[in-house]
C-alpha cells in the first residue's frame, strides 16, 4: 500500500524537476510516476472534507490541551494563594493567641456628656519606613505619633465633656507585599508586621479606653489587599492585612467592657449613626485631588436609597482636607518621597478629629503629630521591630519610599 506521504513526495519532486528528473532520481518507471500522481489527485480532490476534518480536530485538541493547562496554572495559582493564607493564618495564630487582655477598660458613665467624639485614623501604614531630610519614620515613631494623637484627643474630648469616642478607621494600616513567594518564604515576618501593628493600636484604644467608651469601626484600604487586583465584592475585598488586624483587635477586646467594635456593611463602605449624624466612611481611592463632586455624587447615591449622609470622612490622599460635609484624612507617615515628587504634595503628620454636639452641630480639627519630641511611645518589642518594613530597599537611592495604588 501506498501512503499518501510517499504520493506527495513524488508528486512534489516531479513539480520541482519534471518527470524524466523524477524518474531517474526514484529509479522508477515513467509510468509509475504518472500512478503516484494520478492517485494523489485523486486523494486531493475526493477526501477534502476528510482533510479538512482532521485539521478541525487536530485544533480542537490542541484548543484543549491549550485549556487544560491555562486551567492547570490557575489551579496552581490558588492553590499557593491558599497554602500562603493557611501559612499567615496559622503564623498569625502563634502570635495573638497568647495576648487577650484581662478586665483593663470598664463602662464610663455616659449622662450629661455633651456630645461624641470620633476619631478619623487614616493611613496609618504601620511598616513603612521613611528616612528623608525632612521627616523620618518606622515603627518606633508610628507609635510615638499614635501617642501624641492619644494624648491630644483625650484633653480636647475631656474638656467638651465627651464620655464616648468612635475610631472611625479609613483602612492602610499597612503597606504590604502582594507577590505570593514573598507572602510564603516571609509569613513570619508579615505576621510580625501585623503583630507590631495590633500591639500599637491596642495600645491607642487602651489609652482611650481609659477616660472613654471606645466604638471601632472601620472600611478597608487600597494598600493593605493581599492580592494585586482591588477586589470589590466582600470575599475578596476581606483578603486584606487591614481586615486581619482588626478581627485580631476584635479578638483580644471580646471580653472587656467598653470597648464595642462594630463592622461594616460592606468591607469599602459603611455608615454609622453618630449621636443623630449619619457618618459615611469611605477609603477614598476614586475621589482624586478634588473630591467635592466625587463626594455629592456618592452622598446623591445614598439619598437615593433613602438615607441622608451628614458627613463623609475619608483619606487615601495623605493631604488632609476639612469641609463643610467631608472630612479627608491626611497619614500618620507625614511626607515621603512619592508624595513629594510625584503627586508634589506638601503633606505632614497628621490625623483629624470631629466633634458630635448634642445640639446637632459638627465640628472637626486636624491634630499635627509630625514632631514627637517628649513622647516615648507605645511599647513594640524589640525582636519584632526589627522586622524588614517593605521600602528599605528603596532609601538607599532616594527613589520612591512606597507606591500608592490607585
Amino acid at each position: 500500500m501506498i501512503s499518501f506521504e510517499r504520493m506527495q513526495y513524488i508528486n512534489k519532486l516531479v513539480e520541482d524537476y519534471g518527470i524524466e528528473k523524477a524518474c531517474i532520481i526514484e529509479e522508477l518507471p515513467e509510468q509509475t510516476i504518472l500512478d503516484y500522481i494520478s492517485r494523489y489527485e485523486k486523494v486531493i480532490n475526493t477526501d477534502n472534507e476528510i482533510v479538512f476534518a482532521n485539521v478541525r480536530l487536530a485544533k480542537s485538541k490542541q484548543k484543549f490541551m491549550d485549556s487544560n493547562r491555562i486551567e492547570r496554572k490557575a489551579f496552581r495559582e490558588y492553590a499557593r494563594i491558599d497554602n500562603a493564607l493557611e501559612t499567615l493564618t496559622k503564623e498569625l495564630i502563634k502570635v495573638f493567641d497568647k495576648h487577650k487582655l484581662h478586665g483593663l477598660t470598664k463602662n464610663h458613665k455616659t449622662e450629661n456628656q455633651k456630645g461624641v467624639g470620633v476619631v478619623h485614623l487614616s493611613d496609618l501604614h504601620l511598616n513603612e519606613l521613611v528616612w528623608l531630610v525632612g521627616n523620618k519614620y518606622d515603627f518606633s515613631i508610628a507609635s510615638k505619633r499614635l501617642q501624641k494623637f492619644a494624648i491630644n484627643l483625650k484633653a480636647i474630648f475631656k474638656h467638651s465633656g465627651f464620655k464616648t469616642v468612635v475610631i472611625a478607621d479609613v483602612g492602610d494600616k499597612l503597606n504590604s507585599d502582594r507577590r505570593l513567594d514573598e507572602i510564603l518564604s516571609n509569613a513570619t515576618n508579615r505576621s510580625q508586621a501585623q503583630f507590631i501593628a495590633v500591639e500599637i493600636l491596642k495600645q491607642f484604644i487602651l489609652d482611650i479606653a481609659q477616660d472613654f467608651n471606645v466604638v471601632y469601626t472601620y472600611v478597608l484600604g487600597n494598600e493593605s489587599r493581599v492580592k494585586d487586583e482591588m477586589a470589590w465584592n466582600e470575599f475578596s475585598a476581606t483578603d486584606s492585612y487591614d481586615y486581619n488586624i482588626v478581627q485580631i483587635l476584635k479578638i483580644i477586646f471580646e471580653e472587656e467592657e467598653g470597648v464595642t467594635f462594630v463592622e461594616p456593611e460592606t468591607p469599602n463602605k459603611t455608615v454609622i449613626g453618630i449621636n443623630g449624624k449619619n457618618f459615611l466612611l469611605v477609603h477614598g481611592m476614586k475621589f482624586g485631588n478634588d473630591p467635592h463632586k466625587s463626594v455629592k455624587s456618592l452622598v446623591r447615591l445614598y439619598a437615593d436609597k433613602g438615607v441622608c449622609i451628614d458627613y463623609v470622612l475619608f483619606g487615601h490622599i495623605h493631604e488632609a482636607m476639612i469641609a463643610d460635609k467631608f472630612s479627608r484624612g491626611s497619614s500618620l507617615v507625614g511626607a515621603n518621597a512619592y508624595s513629594e515628587d510625584s503627586l508634589l504634595l506638601t503633606s505632614l503628620a497628621s490625623q483629624n478629629i470631629h466633634f458630635v454636639f448634642n445640639n446637632g452641630d459638627i465640628n472637626s480639627m486636624r491634630i499635627d503629630l509630625q514632631d514627637t519630641k517628649g513622647i516615648d511611645g507605645y511599647k513594640i518589642s524589640k525582636k519584632i521591630e526589627a522586622y524588614n518594613a517593605k521600602s528599605a530597599k528603596k532609601t538607599v537611592d532616594k527613589k520612591t519610599i512606597f507606591e500608592v495604588v490607585v
